[in-house]
């Protein structure tokens, strides 16, 4: 075996067996019996575990074994981090309540699937936040929405920094935030709520000089200043330090610009606060005065560390601390000092008060999530079956390389602590669909080798040296794409940005590492000795260009058409998600399941609903919660009312909810689609040139377009995954057109003579049989997800088939003409503008077969 192959075995091993681990376990265990069946315990534990188990089954307000030993251990003094040596506690931390909050929440994330199922597969905890209307009274009605819209951008930041955890965060009334996470338990992880609600108003003030309160006695403060209490862990006990602190500020967490976790000389965890440049001036200046007082009073002033209204610490200053830097003490451990630098980043400006708190069950129902599921499997098979009767003996290695893309995509996935959702799933079954196509060029050109009568190695070793590039180029664009998207955009933006970023780097991966390491093996090792596949596309000479004018014209027709009914249909092309509506919660006597909720009130016409089913903790009877466009509250209770006698729907409340996909979001989305355009004209331009660029800017123009238009056109409404959807559209766009440039770019060298027009038409032929076969693989799996799923996925899976239509379209009858006229026909004006060396055909031939 050369050496090659070994560094590739090897790192291919390494990658799968990381990405395996990630995944590991599979599937979410509850504490309870993660602790009896996956734990090796000592019989003392073991009778800990039994009394927790008693005391959740006697006592109401212990809702889980979280809570049980959590109490216990508090209350005996046990410190839980003894039976578990294995999970590491810093020695500084001596508190008992607090390592044994870390022990519990490790275990509870060692016995959850790091994949979480999104709320529509499995359900979660919707919670609902007040702002604190004492803080309000003197604001007006445009400052409170000022705050509330803040409010839900902050909580949106806080708990998805990556944009693939999948919460729903949106108003509920003027003064409330809903917010639904998916696949946890306020049972047995009760702090969540905490750590999002905190509004991390960080002050910095003044120590009085000289008093101090004296203990045991009552103190009066001097004027403006309070008394607080400084705790400071001693061993296993908190002592308490009372100081005088000034009332008023004298610098705030706005001139903070950036928090960070960090460890002092000692390596006990800290938070690292770096000043703007304004507040940097401001700190030096307060530390100055502390240090004059010191010169007049000879004692050591203090500056207070105040956050909520807590004292955290309280530092000596001997002199002026110039460079715009502090830092936060406090016995932190780790997971404590990466949640207060998040939300000293995030800060709100208003106080959030918890005024309901609810489990919810899965907004699909059963038989929907078994025929998503269905669906993609098909989809799955179809695209798998498809590629071994057509490539054979390469259609199993594609196979085999695109587990792989699968298992680093799901396990890069988890390993950044993504939710899964249905349309998610189906989204990744046409992201291994569009993958296939690295696979199809590989193959295609493959062949194109064998036929000039290369011998099997050197077309194999040739069709990968010539597909490299292509391949590269055609992800590199679509990776500017979801860079300016990370960047850019926030929410389900951001979120598929990180996806389609994984995607691509495990795509190129499985392409040219994995299939050719196995490509390599089987013809180098002699096992392969003839590479047969199934030609169903002879190769064509069909002269393109000259349709261009029909074509391009016809189609930016159609474009227009759909624009049209886009502007005029404007305030009806959304749904739910992007305009809010109205939330009914309604008590019931017989649950009625979700699927003939739906089905039922279609035939009211009330529109679009979302039934989720709420039960409260803490006790209290369950309630069905049904979301529906606005004003149409009223016709959903008459259509339950008539249609499910038997349950006795009841009224509770009702009220108007907030879009889930915000203003923001939708802004952002625009700005990321416009930079990542400019971005995409400038690499061809750097990589192709600069017609080349325009060509490939207007075809995904286009492409978006037309699949908006088609889509509304048809009667379609705007959901929030929709967004997610009309992006990947942009990436398959470009990744068709950039094949097709390649090409044109390799058939100018390899024929020096040949007019522009005839290499134009030349390159598209060649290309066709690619082209042909990646738009009918993923359309396979796009097909089959529209036929056999319903609801959000049939919408999805529309767009992708338009899309993939008109990506293959455009390729050809857009981009093309489009770098033929910007160069008037003309392949001087394109070898002007970008040197190309001609190249020959046995130079490659020569160097494929060294």
């Amino acid at each position: 075996m050369s050496g090659k192959n070994l560094w590739k075995i090897i790192f291919i091993t390494v990658i799968a067996f990381w990405a395996s681990l990630n995944l590991l376990p599979y599937k979410d265990t509850p504490l309870a019996d993660y602790l009896q069946d996956e734990v090796v315990s000592t019989p003392e534990f073991a009778d800990l575990l039994s009394r927790a188990e008693q005391l959740v089954e006697s006592e109401e307000s212990v809702s889980s074994i979280y809570v049980a030993l959590k109490e216990i251990g508090a209350e005996e003094k046990i410190d839980l981090s003894e039976y578990f040596p294995e999970i590491k506690i810093e020695n500084s931390l001596t508190n008992i309540k607090r390592r044994n909050e870390l022990v519990l929440n490790e275990l509870l994330r060692l016995s959850h699937s790091k994949l979480r199922f999104g709320l529509d597969l499995k359900g979660g905890v919707a919670f609902t936040l007040e702002i604190d209307e004492s803080e309000t009274v003197e604001r007006s009605n445009i400052e409170r929405e000022e705050d509330l819209s803040k409010a839900i951008e902050i909580i949106r930041i806080r708990v998805n920094a990556f944009g693939v955890t999948e919460p729903i965060i949106r108003a509920v009334g003027k003064n409330r935030i809903e917010v639904q996470l998916a696949g946890l338990s306020l049972k047995e992880n009760p702090e969540v709520i905490d750590t999002l609600k905190k509004p991390a108003r960080l002050d910095f003030k003044l120590v009085h000089p000289t008093l101090v309160p004296l203990s045991g006695s009552v103190n009066i403060p001097p004027p403006g200043y309070e008394v607080m209490e400084l705790e400071t862990e001693r061993g296993n006990e908190l002592q308490v330090e009372e100081l005088y602190v000034k009332r008023i500020p004298e610098l705030t967490g706005e001139s903070v610009e950036k928090a960070s976790p960090s460890s002092d000389e000692y390596g006990s965890l800290t938070v690292l606060l770096k000043f703007t440049g304004e507040g940097a001036d401001r700190f030096a200046d307060i530390t100055q005065s502390i240090q004059n007082s010191n010169e007049r009073t000879g004692r050591v002033g203090r500056l207070a560390i105040v956050l909520d209204g807590k004292l955290y610490s309280a530092p000596t200053v001997k002199t002026a601390i110039r460079g715009g830097r502090a830092e936060i003490s406090g016995r932190f451990s780790q997971r404590e000092a990466i949640d207060l630098a998040n939300v000293l980043n995030n800060p709100l400006d208003v106080s959030l008060n918890v005024v309901e708190v609810n489990d919810v069950g899965p907004s699909l129902a059963e038989d929907s999530i078994s025929s998503g599921l269905k669906a993609s499997i098909i989809g799955a098979a179809l695209v798998i079956g498809f590629m071994v009767f057509y490539f054979r003996v390469g259609g199993v290695v594609s196979l085999i390389a695109l587990s792989v893309n699968l298992l680093v995509l799901l396990g890069v996935l988890s390993s950044i602590g993504a939710t899964l959702t249905l349309p998610g799933i189906a989204g990744i079954v046409l992201t291994v669909g569009m993958a296939v196509d690295a696979n199809i060029l590989i193959f295609e050109r493959i062949r194109e080798e064998l036929r000039a009568g290369k011998t099997l190695i050197a077309s194999v070793h040739g069709g990968f040296e010539k597909v490299t590039s292509t391949i590269l180029d055609a992800n590199i664009t679509t990776l500017i794409t979801s860079g300016v998207m990370i960047v850019f955009g926030t929410g389900p933006v951001k979120g598929f940005g990180v996806t389609l970023a994984i995607g691509i780097f495990a795509t190129v991966f499985s392409a040219l590492i994995v299939n050719r390491l196995l490509m390599d093996l089987l013809v180098e090792s002699g096992f392969l000795k003839k590479l047969s596949m199934a030609s169903l596309i002879k190769q064509t000479s069909i002269d393109f260009l000259k349709y261009r004018k029909l074509a391009f014209s016809a189609s930016w027709v159609i474009v227009a058409i759909g624009i049209s009914v886009v502007v005029i249909k404007r305030d009806t092309i959304y749904g739910i998600d992007f305009i809010g509506g109205d939330e009914v919660t309604l008590s019931y006597q017989e649950k009625v399941d979700v699927s003939e909720l739906r089905a039922a009130i279609e035939k009211h016409e009330v529109g679009e609903i979302i039934p989720v089913y709420h039960e409260p903790l803490g006790g209290g009877l369950p309630v069905l919660k049904v979301q529906t466009k606005s004003d149409q509250g009223g016709a959903l209770i008459v259509a339950l009312e008539t249609e499910f006698e038997s349950s006795d729907f009841q009224v509770i409340g009702q009220n108007h909810i907030g879009p889930v996909i915000g203003e923001e979001i939708r802004r952002n989305a625009f700005w990321a689609i416009g930079i990542s355009l400019i971005g995409i004209l400038l690499y061809v331009a750097f990589r192709f040139e600069f017609g080349y660029g325009i060509g490939a800017v207007v075809a995904t123009v286009h492409d978006i377009l037309m699949t908006i238009g088609l889509f509304v056109l048809l009667g379609y409404q705007f959901s929030a995954p929709m967004v997610a959807a009309i992006l990947l559209i942009a990436g398959y766009s470009l990744n068709d057109t950039i094949v097709v440039f390649d090409r044109i770019r390799e058939e100018l060298s390899l024929n020096p003579t040949l007019t522009l027009r005839k290499v134009v038409n030349l390159a598209i032929n060649k290309v066709l049989s690619r082209s042909l076969l990646t738009s009918f693989t993923t359309l396979l799996a796009a097909v089959s997800l529209f036929v056999f799923a319903g609801g959000v996925i049939e919408h999805i899976s529309l767009t992708f088939i338009i899309g993939i239509v008109t990506g293959t379209f455009s390729s050809i009858f857009i981009a093309s003409p489009v770098f033929y006229w910007w160069h008037k026909g003309d392949r001087h004006h394109v070898e002007s503008s970008h040197d190309i060396k001609p190249k020959y055909d046995w130079e490659a031939s020569s160097k494929a077969s060294r």
